[in-house]
């Protein structure tokens, strides 16, 4: 197994939220701390998200740190020798062999730092999310701002009619709502 001589305990920490919360943000506010602290750290997101860039997680506010893109969950741990803290973004897109995925790296003494959307735009837990909150030692709900009434925001609401459950895209796709708000959308349907 990788990483046997690592003496320092693993964790698993999960960002969760809607559209535009500022998960991508406190993932690279994190990796870059641990950057600064001379750690060794890896990156990685769904190849499928090149909204943005084809490499860099980039946040919406145009924040960026280099990453390894990977098809599937299995490929982390090929590339993940001698690390000290693993960052993964957009989780909800990988299936759900990211979990023990993130298991076996925290269990080799790796600090796990995953962030994803918790629900999908039908207010349905998403993925593998669920999953990952309920292993990790530490989860972080982030919040956008309801841009209908201003309340806090914890739903992705939808602005095309396409109903794929996978869906990219920014603000001219999503816009952030709260629980009334989605609530009186929903009814409308």
């Amino acid at each position: 197994m990788f990483l046997e001589n690592n003496k320092h305990k693993g964790w698993i920490e999960v960002i969760c939220g809607s559209m535009f919360s500022g998960k991508t943000e406190e993932l690279i506010r994190r990796m870059k701390r641990a950057q600064f602290a001379n750690l060794k750290v890896e990156i990685f997101k769904p190849s499928i998200d090149v909204r943005y860039s084809e490499e860099d997680v980039v946040s919406h506010e145009g924040h960026a740190i280099h990453s390894t893109p990977v098809e599937s969950a299995q490929n982390i741990l090929l590339m993940c020798s001698d690390v000290d803290v693993v960052g993964i973004d957009e989780a909800q897109f990988f299936d759900a062999g990211i979990v023990d995925v993130c298991r076996q790296l925290a269990n080799s003494g790796v600090r796990v730092i995953v962030a994803g959307l918790d629900m999908d735009y039908m207010g349905v837990p998403f993925g593998p999310m669920p999953a990952l909150m309920a292993t990790a030692e530490y989860v972080t709900k982030v919040h956008a701002i309801c841009v209908r009434c201003g309340d806090l925001a914890h739903h992705s609401h939808r602005l095309t009619a396409d109903d794929k459950q996978v869906l990219l895209g920014a603000k001219d796709t999503y816009q952030p709502i709260c629980r009334h708000c989605f609530n009186e959308l929903m009814s409308k349907k």
